[in-house]
């Protein structure tokens, strides 16, 4: 097993854990960051698959985001000049997406940053006044660990070791939602590319192929709504995807086209209830910590401020 050391270890490569880091390294402080996937997005994420002879990027997860707070707004005009990010119009007057895929801007964040992917934190263990991370093939040791996860992960990694601190992201309820991506030989007879409707089994539907930067034909993403999702929160994927589609057509009322493509994505803890209190909490004494968007916002603006926060905590001390 072979051991890595750093001054903080940050837990998760989403925009939270990406910003925190990002913060530390440019105030010249040792990182290092894991993250359980392949590659960076969390809910920013994109999937790829082949439909017909083309290769489609899906965002199967956050769909837009909105820049109000002054630091945010710099941060996504920078990533606008560097091409990862472009408005999207459909989704509102403020609305951007990321571009080519919606992971674009946690792309531009993560490089040159060495994030060890496909590394899932499995424990933490105190060492002689530091921490040690567990990931089954890697020891991780640092003065101190930052996590950055969703509320029900950050619980389980903090309870056995900072039990005060997991109870914050304990409290946290967090929605499902039922995702799926659909891949049509023609244009579908809707006008607008995108539709809500929070009480409706399909709270949102988004021609994906009509965002900026997109390749490939008549593309969709669904979104069910939590009750929706909660009642088929166990189905087979496939499955849900039929179902889900099925209700998509029904609820808009057109006709349905030939598939290329179908595909469905369950996200356990896809709306967290964000807490009110601090945008990120920092046990100086122990070394550990949290941030995410269940802290501020359960929006992509609120996980850049929680990982800005934190990383304020930390450099403070």
């Amino acid at each position: 097993m072979n051991d890595h050391h750093t001054e903080v270890l940050v837990i998760g490569a989403g925009m939270a854990g990406l910003t925190c880091a990002r913060a530390l390294l440019d105030a010249g402080t040792s990182v290092q960051i894991l993250d359980k996937g392949r590659g960076p997005g969390g809910r920013m994420a994109a999937r790829r698959a082949d439909v017909g002879r083309e290769t489609v990027s899906f965002d199967h997860g956050a769909q837009y985001f909105t820049a109000r707070d002054p630091a945010f707004k710099e941060v996504v005009a920078d990533w606008h000049a560097q091409g990862a990010v472009s408005p999207w119009p459909a989704a509102g007057p403020a609305a951007w997406v990321g571009t080519p895929g919606m992971n674009g801007p946690v792309k531009a964040m993560s490089e040159g940053l060495g994030v060890h992917w496909n590394t899932r934190a499995l424990s933490i263990g105190p060492r002689e006044g530091d921490w040690i991370v567990d990931t089954g093939d890697h020891r991780f040791e640092a003065r101190r660990v930052l996590v950055a996860v969703p509320a029900v992960h950050a619980c389980e990694l903090l309870e056995p070791v900072a039990p005060k601190l997991a109870a914050i992201p304990a409290s946290v309820r967090s929605e499902p939602c039922w995702a799926v991506m659909a891949a049509f030989e023609e244009r579908l007879d809707i006008e607008k590319d995108c539709l809500r409707d929070p009480d409706a089994k399909i709270s949102w539907a988004a021609r994906n192929s009509a965002k900026p930067g997109r390749s490939g034909g008549e593309c969709w993403v669904l979104h069910a709504s939590p009750l929706r999702s909660r009642g088929i929160i166990d189905l087979p994927k496939e499955d849900a995807a039929a179902c889900l589609l099925a209700d998509f057509f029904a609820q808009t009322g057109v006709a349905p086209k030939a598939l290329v493509h179908l595909a469905a994505h369950r996200w356990l803890y896809a709306m967290p209830a964000a807490l009110k209190g601090e945008a990120a909490h920092f046990d100086a004494e122990k070394g550990i910590a949290i941030a995410g968007d269940y802290l501020h916002s359960p929006r992509v603006e609120g996980a850049f401020l929680s990982g800005r926060a934190l990383a304020d905590l930390v450099l403070a001390r």
